[in-house]
C-alpha cells in the first residue's frame, strides 16, 4: 500500500470512528523506528504489536526482526485486520481487542518479550478496575519492554497523565522519548521496561 494510500484509509476509518482510531494519519517512519528500537537485535524474540492499523509499525518492526522470531498483531478493525495479514502474510494478525492479549499469548504458549501500542489513550482506561497497562505487563517477560507513542499536544491531558502514572506503577523504569518533529503531527514515545 503506497503512503498516500494509507493516509486516505486512515483518514476514511478515522471519520468513521474518531474514539477507536484515534489518528487522523499513519506515523512516520521516524516514528516507527523508535518505537521498535527495543526489540533485540540477536536471538528470536516475541513481539506483540497491538492496533497496527495500516501497517507503519508493523513494517518496522518486520525490518528489525530481520525473519527472526514471532510478530503478533491484534487489531480491533476488521478490514484493517484482513489487509495487514495480506500484505504481511509472515505476522500473526488477530482481529481482537487487545485486552484479550493474556488469553492470545496463552493459546500460542508464549510471553511477549516487546508490546509495541498504537492505541488510543482511550483504549488503556479501566475496565473492571484494571488498566490495559496491567494485562499488557502481566504478558511480557520479566526484562520485557512496552512502547506506546503519544502526540505531544497530548502529553499534559487527563488520559496522558494517568498513563503515564500507570506505567510507572507497573514498571521498573520509564522513559519519555524527546520529541519526534519528523511525524505529523509532532509525537513523543512512552518506553517501559522491566515490568514489576
Amino acid at each position: 500500500m503506497s503512503s498516500a494510500a494509507g493516509a486516505v484509509e486512515f483518514l476514511r476509518e478515522f471519520v468513521k470512528s474518531p474514539t477507536t482510531t484515534a489518528a487522523v494519519g499513519p506515523s512516520s517512519r521516524y516514528l516507527a523506528r523508535d518505537m521498535v528500537a527495543p526489540i533485540p537485535a540477536t536471538g528470536d524474540p516475541v513481539v506483540v504489536e497491538l492496533g497496527p492499523g495500516t501497517g507503519a509499525f508493523t513494517e518496522a518492526i518486520q525490518r528489525r526482526l530481520g525473519g527472526r522470531g514471532r510478530h503478533l498483531a491484534v487489531e480491533l478493525n476488521q478490514r484493517w485486520a484482513e489487509s495487514l495479514s495480506a500484505r504481511y502474510p509472515e505476522v500473526e494478525t488477530v482481529c481482537a481487542d487487545a485486552r484479550a492479549l493474556p488469553r492470545l499469548l496463552a493459546e500460542r504458549g508464549v510471553r511477549a518479550d516487546v508490546v509495541v501500542s498504537g492505541l488510543p489513550w482511550a483504549a488503556h482506561a479501566p475496565q473492571d478496575g484494571v488498566p490495559l497497562i496491567r494485562l499488557i505487563a502481566d504478558s511480557l517477560t520479566e526484562q520485557g519492554a512496552f512502547t506506546q507513542f503519544a502526540y505531544t499536544w497530548t502529553r499534559w491531558a487527563a488520559p496522558a497523565r494517568r498513563q503515564h502514572a500507570d506505567l510507572r506503577a507497573v514498571f521498573e523504569e520509564t522513559v519519555l522519548s524527546r520529541t519526534v518533529w519528523r511525524n505529523l503531527p509532532p509525537a513523543l514515545v512512552y518506553l517501559a521496561r522491566r515490568p514489576r
